[in-house]
């Protein structure tokens, strides 16, 4: 493990470095609407407080959340234009130790912290006696996208996953496969599994989920990096997106939002009596179970992966931002509490709909803003 985490490290400084990480600002929208589009936006950037907020915010992390960064950006960069907010989607792992090592001003992560993480960041990223604390942002299923030639509809369930992506299914005329879609065309074709290559927030919710739903075909711990044997690799979730979309027989996992252009959604047979549908709305109804498990003013979420109601999508994600709770860098601290405030206000979740996300529940968002304004 501190192998891992001293390699993360220096993966993190190289990330750091890249002269390509992604600057979000308002001169560099893509947004190419009409003048009625640019007054609405104007109209929604109105109301957003920037206070004291100026200079750049440097920040890195979760490349599954980077849709809703966008389109955050592009409404908080109209209103405050003396801030300059750099997100560069590197990956949870890479962000994390980037934060802990006072490189960017908060991260993203669709991980909570563990508790050798905080600790760490009582030492370095936080002072003043503060600590590094998850903030839920961001909700989204975790489609599993597959690129099968006349195959449009498919449905898995857990054990088939696991065994798909442990490369013990290879064929994707496997019998296991065959039962599951009776009526499907399926092709003698060799399976293409994908995974991340770098250390994800996203692969740590998906094993989650395949231990939870499958522990007899799953035997390996849950976590960032990717421990089973076998298969391809792809950096990002754009980076697993691209192989699906161009390679015949394919299949991975990412933010749904990703799962376009060539590829179609994996159906998921839970305990439900229909096989559940990768949607915003059935993630929402999925993570209206979490619970709030983190202590003081962190607010780590517990999911749960195995759920039974109709509709309930079991592979989902929440992408939290990480801060400190006291001892945030004084240059800075007015423009993460500005944006940070706007992103988790009724306007800010009000976006994620349309970039493919769903807005975390109130009872927690709640607890969210309130944090927010708190921090020092």
């Amino acid at each position: 493990m501190k192998l891992q985490r001293k390699t993360r490290r220096a993966l993190a400084l190289g990330a750091l470095a890249v002269s390509g990480a992604l600057a979000l600002t308002a001169c560099g929208s893509d947004d190419t609407g009409t003048s009625g589009g640019d007054s609405a936006a104007t109209a929604k950037a109105g109301a957003i407080d920037c206070g004291d907020a100026k200079g750049q915010l440097q920040a890195s992390g979760s490349s599954a959340q980077k849709n809703a960064i966008d389109a955050w950006v592009r409404q908080y960069s109209a209103a405050c234009k003396d801030v300059q907010l750099n997100y560069n989607p590197t990956g949870s792992g890479a962000g994390v130790t980037a934060f802990l090592q006072g490189q960017t001003a908060f991260a993203g992560s669709d991980s909570a912290l563990d508790a050798e993480e905080i600790a760490e960041s009582k030492k370095t990223a936080c002072t003043d006696g503060g600590q590094a604390i998850d903030l839920p942002m961001v909700v989204g299923p975790i489609g599993v996208g597959y690129n099968v030639p006349g195959v449009d509809s498919l449905v898995l369930d857990a054990p088939t996953l696991a065994k798909i992506f442990d490369s013990k299914i290879t064929n994707w005329n496997d019998k296991a496969i065959a039962e599951l879609n009776p009526d499907a065309k399926l092709p003698d074709l060799k399976i293409q599994a994908f995974h991340r290559s770098d250390e994800s927030g996203t692969t740590d919710n998906f094993t989650k989920y395949l231990s939870a739903a499958a522990p007899d075909d799953w035997k390996y711990e849950h976590g960032k990096s990717w421990e089973a044997k076998g298969g391809q690799s792809a950096s990002g979730s754009s980076g697993v997106a691209q192989q699906v979309a161009q390679t015949s027989g394919a299949i991975s996992y990412m933010e749904l939002s990703y799962v376009k252009d060539g590829m179609k959604s994996v159906k998921i047979k839970t305990g439900a009596a229909e096989p559940v549908e990768a949607t915003t709305e059935n993630a929402t109804k999925s993570i209206s179970e979490a619970k709030v498990v983190g202590t003081g003013k962190d607010l780590a979420l517990e999911l749960n992966y195995t759920p039974s109601a109709e509709g309930a999508y079991p592979i989902t994600l929440v992408t939290y931002e990480i801060v400190c709770d006291k001892g945030n860098k004084a240059e800075s601290l007015p423009a993460v509490k500005s944006f940070l405030s706007y992103i988790a206000s009724e306007d800010g979740q009000g976006l994620l709909a349309d970039a493919g996300y769903a807005p975390v529940p109130a009872e927690i968002i709640t607890k969210v803003r309130s944090t927010v304004s708190s921090l020092s």
